[in-house]
């Protein structure tokens, strides 16, 4: 083989496989092994050549021999690849690689073929994925805590989408249970305001916050003093449907202002009709196979259980499926758990074709996970996964003072306040410009600055510095330059981009050629924020490139006396402008062609 693929990482590892294989047919290597551990990934350093494998490393033992024997074994057929300028053997038996400046021309134009589909993997298989993500309870407006998950749960439902998995995108609406009934109560109070009443102070409990208004206000047009009349257990499942649909609702247009998306809506209660609906059919099962039995938990040792009653009580069998201790399934009213009720749920979700689940919880939520693991893999049999993504606190800052709460919400930042005051993209950006499950200092005042060290301003400028420099080549140089980018990329594949052999705009290829690999390392980590680490990577070094090309004529893009080394060099421009489209749509951020 001689030319690379669109995805010059895995068109190497695939070359380093068929070394691999190569050995195994002469019995270098048993035919047990394990080539899914060969790698080829970035060298740490730099000056050690472009790629590396772990192949020597990973399958001396295999071979029964050292691993810089090995290691010679498959440098020896490295070093006849056409695509392979040098190889090296480092340390104990790693090899180092470095390809040839036609491998990177071939890589260059594979990426102003794909455009803004660049990067784009079939590593998914179009295996169902189920990513659950906000599930706010609906008792109230999205406040900025929820504008984490939210935000994490749909660009990684994007990252999977574009990694070529067929991903649906959930939200559990929890609308049973104690809370839903305090909505209720608290919606009542207003209510009789909105009848006319002086209701006072709200009282310890319910939701004080005024955002209730508008429900009570809708209840008195549409039953008059009627409710008022009926006993409380009359009056609340009407003013709790009203409260919840009103709130879901809201918390709609919420994710709609951050642009935020799910497919399905899942009702709590559908899961909860007559007799005990699935919950109860759910626990049945598990009864009958053993795993569920009364009995009586042991006090709990160090730390305290939060639902440990010291009772004869329904229990999950937990322990046996990896969770420390057995878990209630029911209440001592006899009602269900929240946790029978996420067992039900999440086997509603396998029952629906998803043996792949992810879940985004907020911080608060930590400790839930082993149980409920343990309980997928009982109503499974093993068979279903559930990968839970916790979502750190976020702490609102203005100047690096906190933020006050809205009097709207009566006791928190509500999710559109901020969005209204720094947009969409700030939000979206700089909630993933940081691991998921590391705290967020989120400050109101930096994220809405023109400088590079906001890094949502940093890379959406490093797109619109790209079509600046389109818009001055027509204005400079070629007046005929294609503005529509199918057009332009049409005119710059044509482009001999074998004379792009300075260090500087080798390394910024490198740097576009990366991309794929990113892409599906962040997809099978469920880890969006590597994209975002990535984009801030790519428009520093492009700046930088940019800088220096202006201190240094022949590094310039624009060269009015030679057209065709001009064209060459906006090929760079360009796979940078797809590159950054490309990640930024995945993170669900605008790419600007200008800043305003």
């Amino acid at each position: 083989m001689t030319t690379s693929t669109a995805h010059i990482f895995a068109d190497v590892q695939a070359r380093v496989h068929d070394i691999c294989r190569a050995l195994i047919a002469e019995g270098t290597l048993p035919e047990t092994a394990d080539l899914s551990r060969v790698v080829v990934e970035p060298p740490r350093d730099a000056s050690h050549g472009d790629m590396a494998t772990n192949v020597a490393m990973v399958l001396a033992k295999d071979a029964k021999a050292r691993p810089r024997d090995l290691a010679e074994k498959v440098a020896e057929r490295l070093r006849a690849d056409a695509l392979v300028e040098a190889v090296e053997i480092a340390g104990p038996g790693f090899i180092n690689l470095t390809l040839k400046p036609a491998a990177w021309a071939d890589a260059l134009r594979a990426i102003l073929a794909a455009g803004r589909g660049y990067g784009r993997s079939q590593i998914g298989a179009q295996e169902k994925i189920n990513v659950e993500y906000v599930s706010a309870n609906p008792t109230g407006p999205m406040h900025v805590g929820h504008c984490r998950g939210a935000v994490f749960g749909d660009a990684l439902a994007s990252l999977l989408d574009f990694a070529g998995y067929d991903v649906t995108r959930e939200y559990y609406i929890n609308d049973a249970g104690a809370q839903v009934d305090v909505l209720a109560r608290s919606a009542f109070l207003r209510y009789r305001e909105a009848l006319g009443e002086t209701i006072g102070e709200i009282p310890e409990g319910l939701y004080p916050g005024d955002y209730l208004k508008p429900v009570g206000a809708e209840l008195a047009k549409e039953y008059g003093d009627r409710l008022t009349k009926q006993p409380e257990a009359e009056w609340l499942p009407v003013v709790r449907d009203k409260a919840i649909a009103m709130m879901m609702d809201e918390i709609r247009l919420d994710l709609a202002a951050l642009n935020v998306r799910h497919d399905v809506f899942f009702s709590e209660r559908s899961l909860q009709g007559a007799n005990g609906g699935e919950v109860a059919a759910v626990i049945e099962g598990l009864r009958a196979k053993g795993d569920v039995y009364e009995g009586r938990l042991p006090p709990p040792k160090g730390a305290p259980v939060e639902d440990y009653e010291d009772r004869e009580q329904t229990l999950f069998r937990a322990t046996a499926f990896g969770d420390d201790v057995d878990r209630p399934l029911k209440k001592s009213d006899g009602s269900f758990t929240y946790f029978a009720s996420d067992i039900a749920y999440h086997k509603n979700k396998f029952d629906r074709g998803f043996a792949n689940m992810v879940d985004v919880w907020g911080a608060d939520h930590g400790g839930y996970i082993k149980r409920v693991q343990a309980a997928i893999n009982a109503v499974t049999a093993g068979k279903g996964s559930l990968d839970v993504k916790i979502v750190q606190l976020v702490r609102l800052l203005r100047n690096g003072e906190p933020v006050k709460m809205s009097k709207r919400a009566g006791d928190f930042v509500t999710l559109r306040e901020v969005v209204d005051e720094v947009g969409c993209d700030s939000v979206r950006f700089m909630m993933l410009f940081r691991k998921n499950d590391a705290l967020l200092d989120f400050d109101l005042a930096e994220v809405i600055k023109q400088t590079n060290d906001n890094a949502v301003y940093y890379v959406q400028y490093g797109h619109a510095r790209c079509h600046s420099i389109f818009r001055r080549v027509r204005q400079e140089a070629m007046p005929d330059f294609p503005e529509d980018e199918a057009a332009r990329i049409a005119l710059l594949q044509r482009a001999d981009v074998s004379q792009l052999t300075d260090p500087a705009q080798l390394s910024l290829i490198r740097r576009l050629a990366l991309y794929p690999r990113i892409v599906e390392a962040a997809a099978l980590a469920h880890e969006p924020h590597r994209i975002a680490f990535y984009l801030y990577d790519l428009a520093g070094e492009f700046n930088a490139f940019w800088t220096k090309g202006a201190n240094l004529p022949h590094l310039r893009f624009i060269i009015t006396n030679d057209a065709e080394m001009m064209l060459a060099r906006l090929t760079l421009v360009q796979g940078v402008v797809s590159v950054l489209a490309s990640g930024l749509a995945v993170l669900g951020v605008q790419a600007p062609d200008e800043m305003r």
